[in-house]
């Protein structure tokens, strides 16, 4: 097994950590486990890219403007660094 250590953790961080395993009634090392596991076998989520989020019908940010998809697309895939 490989061991980590983690160094320069917020007080605050480390009382909630205190917290949470004295809620769940484990040790601070098996919430810190518990914590990893679950952050890593979560699949990485790709963001959402402007043009996505204004289209989303189910966020209806801006269901009255009227948006040229094909041209933003374009303009969005140019190496322009933005």
């Amino acid at each position: 097994m490989t061991q980590l250590l983690v160094r320069k953790v917020e007080n605050s961080v480390a009382q909630r950590l205190k917290e949470r395993a004295k809620a769940h009634g484990v040790s601070v090392e098996e919430e810190h486990r518990r914590i990893l596991r679950e952050a890593v076998s979560q699949p990485p989520q790709r963001k959402q890219s402007l043009i996505e989020f204004l289209s989303d019908p189910a966020r209806a940010v801006a269901p009255s403007v009227e948006l040229d998809l094909q041209r933003s697309r374009q303009a969005e895939d140019r190496a322009t660094g933005i």
